[in-house]
């Protein structure tokens, strides 16, 4: 058993794993590029099916065009929280394994698994860099696709603020209390021996 960051696991694991969580309250600083190049980094080890690494990472820094072009991409009510974020990614995944000959490219089925992967990778490799990163579907799907180029075949998984924590005051109301760790189902609620 292991206790941190006020969670409390079933079995003894690395405390990372509770350290991490998803935070809305960051700090508004800006954050070096370098900083998010080994996040990236990170992530972009993560384990693929035939080390195929379908995941791709579009980034912006805060401060920039490209930030609020990003942020703009944002469904309002996470544009009220990730305006404070240092910087936003969109990750996409290929959907198509294309081969090096240039025989016919075929459906690859585990594209957004193994980008989930890489967001794992990512979101602890941020703890260990002294940021957090909170994960998000709340944006337009169809306006991230077109306006920063995805290729055909490609798909977005989800978009991320990464930042410094910040004064959980400076969030609306209704989101304070909810500026907190979360906990986990009971592991035997999600894991099953020999079947459902």
């Amino acid at each position: 058993m292991t206790t941190s960051n006020h969670r409390q696991s079933e079995f003894n694991v690395d405390p990372i794993f509770l350290d991490r969580w998803s935070p809305r309250a960051f700090d508004g600083s800006t954050m070096p590029k370098e900083d998010l190049l080994a996040i990236l980094d990170a992530a972009h080890w993560a384990p693929s099916a035939f080390n195929y690494q379908p995941w791709r990472f579009v980034y912006a820094l805060k401060g920039t065009a490209e930030f609020e072009r990003f942020l703009d991409i944002l469904a309002e009510f996470n544009q009220g929280w990730a305006k404070n974020a240092s910087a936003l990614i969109f990750i996409f995944s290929d959907t198509l394994s294309r081969p090096a000959d240039g025989s016919e490219p075929k459906p690859y089925r585990s594209h957004s698994f193994d980008a989930g992967a890489a967001w794992g990778l990512l979101s602890l490799q941020a703890i260990k860099s002294g940021y957090f990163a909170h994960a998000m579907t709340g944006f337009s799907f169809d306006r991230a696709l077109s306006e920063l180029g995805a290729p055909d075949g490609f798909h977005i998984n989800a978009a991320v603020a990464i930042g410094k924590l910040g004064d959980k005051e400076a969030l609306p109301e209704g989101l304070r209390s909810r500026e907190t760790p979360n906990q986990r189902k009971a592991l035997a609620d999600v894991a099953f021996e020999g079947g459902f």
